[in-house]
């Protein structure tokens, strides 16, 4: 995959303001008076939530209205298309219908203004596709998951700038010359947050024949015509820092990639993860954190958060340390199965888990008071989290090592301030001592 990308809009920042959307307003004066934006990718009220299931899990689908390491600049969609070995799968469920207004246009109101027009004005940004184009094609999972990542960036901004209640997020477009862009929001030096970035990359193009041989290696075959694989990739990623070393560092993403072969057929699949870094091990938050994203994957199948748990305490993983980087969360890869909207519906409510999962931890604990030794200790611990990023995840590798590409989005997820010390060692049975143990040892948090 050939990633030069282009120029870079003029930086902006916005800062929390109240709307008619209940959204942080980035690039509209105003939103329709008293109207929410609704969670990403959801229908109207009414409509089916697939797969057969209830109402979603307890806390609502979103905070305030019912939310790789760095996908902005398309690290995250690297490691979707080259990262990683396996392969996610999912048992369909077999009770359940859709809704019959899957895939139908939004009707336009009587002012004029058409659905997607008013969803837009709640972005950080408008939309990186042109909205002609989303609207010529409504149902197409390409448009579906652009205005899911878009609106999950919009919502998790909001969040954690009403958390912080100082600091902008300064919001950066940028573009692709070979096709496409994206949007990185970043927070820096706030009350709360020492770092946040929650960025969005959606990109198309054609395969370069590095990233084809890498496609199957993995198992993937792909017809080419004249040696070109047209493909299309995009996603939502966030690393979160927070000041206070008792308030946990979060990490997701959530993407998706397509290709079309020369026969026309088209293969597709899904990835992404959300997991927690804290410094100092909270029981109590760790079961929650564990807890709310059960919830949303139990949705979809009982099988799903134990299978893609394990994954991500495998892959977060410093082989070097001998320590996971964190205490997990779930990690995915390569989710084809058992139908493309059953998929997206599953990670449409991973997406939604992200801020009920975590914005209560940074709330209950961003005015904690803390020592220098504990200060000590978060620094201690984000040079490992720095030497994740940049010794084993993929998609940081990936991005560093592919001309043109960005580097101020591929290094978005590194904290301001990190420190390494020779041989530093925490004294036995100390609460540093404690989160060692976890991370050496991987929990099970919520049976």
């Amino acid at each position: 995959m050939a990633l030069h990308l282009g120029r870079l809009s003029a930086g902006r920042a916005w800062r929390a303001a109240r709307g008619g959307c209940g959204e942080l307003r980035a690039w509209s004066g105003r939103c329709a008076s008293g109207r929410f934006c609704r969670p990403p990718g959801t229908a109207s009220p009414g409509h089916s939530r697939g797969l057969g299931h209830g109402p979603s899990a307890k806390g609502g689908p979103w905070l305030g209205t019912g939310l790789a390491a760095t996908l902005a600049g398309l690290t995250g969609l690297a490691a979707a298309t080259f990262g990683h070995v396996r392969r996610a799968e999912m048992v369909p469920k077999s009770s359940g219908t859709r809704g019959s207004s899957q895939g139908r246009p939004e009707a336009e109101d009587s002012g004029g203004e058409d659905e997607l027009a008013r969803r837009c004005r709640c972005f950080m940004a408008p939309p990186v596709t042109d909205l002609r184009e989303l609207r010529k094609r409504p149902g197409d999972m390409k448009t579906k998951m652009e205005l899911m990542i878009l609106e999950t960036q919009a919502q998790v901004c909001q969040a954690l700038a009403q958390v912080d209640g100082v600091a902008d997020f300064s919001v950066d477009r940028w573009e692709r010359k070979e096709g496409g862009g994206g949007i990185s929001c970043v927070l820096q030096d706030g009350r709360v947050f020492e770092k946040a970035g929650v960025s969005i990359s959606v990109i198309h193009g054609n395969l370069s024949e590095e990233a084809a041989k890498q496609m199957k290696s993995r198992g993937k075959l792909v017809k080419t015509k004249d040696g070109k694989t047209p493909f299309c990739a995009m996603g939502v990623s966030s690393v979160i820092h927070p000041k206070n070393p008792h308030a946990p560092t979060m990490h997701f993403n959530y993407r998706y990639f397509e290709i079309e072969e020369a026969d026309g057929n088209k293969q597709w699949w899904f990835g992404g993860g959300c997991d927690l870094t804290p410094t100092y091990l909270n029981h109590e938050d760790a079961v929650h954190f564990h807890r709310t994203l059960k919830e949303a994957c139990d949705q979809h199948g009982s099988d799903l958060y134990p299978k893609f748990k394990k994954w991500c305490d495998d892959y977060f993983f410093i082989a070097h340390r001998g320590e996971r980087r964190g205490i997990g969360g779930i990690f995915f890869d390569d989710l084809d199965s058992p139908s493309q909207e059953d998929v997206f519906r599953f990670v449409q409510s991973c997406a939604q888990a992200v801020v009920p999962s975590y914005i209560p931890l940074v709330k209950k604990h961003c005015d904690d008071s803390f020592t220098p030794q504990e200060k000590l200790w978060q620094q201690l611990r984000r040079g490992r989290y720095v030497e994740f990023n940049l010794v084993y995840d993929r998609g940081t590798k990936f991005g560093l090592f592919t001309p043109g590409s960005r580097i101020e989005s591929i290094l978005m997820s590194l904290p301001l301030t990190a420190r390494w010390e020779y041989m530093h060692s925490p004294s036995a049975n100390s609460k540093e001592a404690e989160i060692l143990e976890v991370l050496r040892h991987p929990k099970d948090w919520v049976h």
